[in-house]
């Protein structure tokens, strides 16, 4: 019996990236691969990528060079692009980069297997269509153990097209998965050890799956879930303001499993820029948005995305947006400068001064750190219940994560991963908190 291949796999980007690359991974076990750590000792090497961050086709260009001496030292190594990258550049990236075999996009991954066979007999593939059937339908249904968290992925693609945006080019138009499946592949995650599922979507709470009684909401979805004995924490992401419905802001006051951490990016505190954007809310609707929700639950910990230079943002603009962080006073925030993406309506605008970018961004995240560092410190001396995930650098020491997403490191020596205890938050780092068993 041959040994098996051996399969790296490096991923990009956001959280749906992650959950990519384990049915990458997945899909090519069903072909005799098992994952390894480290480059160096692959057959085959996958590079996941995120088309969201800046330059991001160049950066792959840059990894796909520093691949060029493995591929000399080992002609068998076998190298591939994947996700967004590998869609909006296609065949491009096959002309430029002799060292790859194989270029996929995110819907077709299912066929990995049928592109890796090829690339067996020497051939080149290529594959970003947006084909009819269900990817996650023609999935390898594997059942290893797994640790206490995972991602489920609900709802791909994107119909906003904001201006700034690639994804409804890169992962194509909203599409939400039935209803049934996605409580039956939660359910087999329970068993297979997961207490805590994150819904995944480019704009998951736009969700409406098929369901039994007609077509279900995101909230309708979570509160199925939250009657699957043994998941005991739900959460979600990354939302859109114009589908926060009635139901899903009821569920966030109703549902004790849906834990109080919500990502909602704004993007500008400027109408005007809102407007260029192709937002369609208002500074105004947020906020009104933002009090609807701490109604319903009042420790809800607020994160949210930022771009700061977007072309002909002003001072004046800029300075709404800091007026709406003092409004909202998250709890955690991304932020960053804005860069133009090749076929985006926003590329082809006059674009702002590198420095003018430079000078934002850094009063943003000024501003945004201030107030993380305040909500981490008001935590100290609070109950809070904690997720172990896994052990930490001390001796007897388990990392895991609070209801609200907080990294909190605890003296646990007879604590397991999958372990939930309420834990006294006694001290505050950079971005964690220390606590102990109550």
């Amino acid at each position: 019996m041959s040994a098996p291949r051996k399969l790296f796999i490096k991923t990009y980007g956001c959280q749906m990236n992650v959950y990519d690359s384990e049915r990458m991974a997945e899909a090519l076990g069903a072909s005799g691969y098992v994952t390894t750590e480290r480059a160096e000792d692959a057959d085959m090497i996958l590079l996941n990528t995120c088309h969201i961050r800046e330059k991001a086709s160049e950066k792959v260009f840059s990894e796909l060079g520093r691949l060029k001496p493995l591929k000399a030292a080992n002609p068998d190594l076998k190298i591939g692009v994947a996700g967004c990258v590998a869609q909006a550049e296609g065949a491009e990236i096959l002309r430029r980069a002799p060292v790859v075999d194989l270029v996929v996009g995110p819907q077709t991954y299912h066929r990995l297997p049928a592109m890796e066979a090829e690339i067996r007999k020497g051939k080149r593939a290529l594959d970003t269509d947006f084909p009819a059937e269900d990817k996650f339908d023609h999935l390898p249904r594997t059942r290893p153990k797994r640790g206490p968290t995972a991602f489920l992925t609900v709802q791909e693609g994107c119909d906003k097209f904001c201006a700034f945006c690639v994804v409804p080019y890169t992962r194509g138009a909203e599409v939400s998965r039935p209803a049934d499946r996605l409580l039956g592949e939660a359910r087999d995650l329970v068993e297979r050890g997961v207490r805590e599922i994150t819904l995944l979507g480019q704009n998951v709470n736009a969700y409406h799956g098929a369901g039994p009684d007609g077509d279900w909401s995101l909230a309708r979805l979570v509160r199925e879930l939250a009657r699957i004995d043994g998941l005991e924490r739900i959460r979600y992401t990354t939302s859109h303001p114009n589908d926060m419905s009635d139901d899903l802001i009821a569920a966030h006051g109703e549902e004790a499993k849906l834990m109080p951490y919500l990502h909602l990016p704004v993007q500008s505190g400027s109408d005007r820029i809102l407007k260029a954007m192709n937002r369609k809310h208002t500074a105004d609707s947020y906020l009104r948005l933002i009090e609807r929700l701490r109604r319903a639950r009042p420790d809800l910990l607020l994160s949210g995305d930022f771009i700061v230079g977007f072309p002909v943002e002003t001072e004046a603009d800029f300075q709404a947006t800091m007026a709406l962080v003092r409004a909202v006073n998250y709890g955690q925030a991304y932020s960053f400068k804005y860069s133009a993406r090749p076929g985006t309506p926003a590329a082809e605008r006059p674009q702002l001064p590198t420095e003018v970018l430079d000078d934002r961004l850094q009063r943003l995240q000024a501003l945004l750190s201030d107030q993380q560092r305040a909500a981490q410190e008001a935590m100290v001396g609070r109950e809070v219940g904690v997720l172990f995930e896994k052990p930490g650098r001390m001796p007897g020491q388990m990392v895991g994560k609070s209801d609200h997403l907080h990294a909190v490191h605890v003296t646990a020596p007879d604590q397991a991963a999958g372990d939930i205890r309420r834990v006294r938050i006694t001290a505050s780092a950079a971005n964690s908190l220390a606590g102990e068993l109550v």
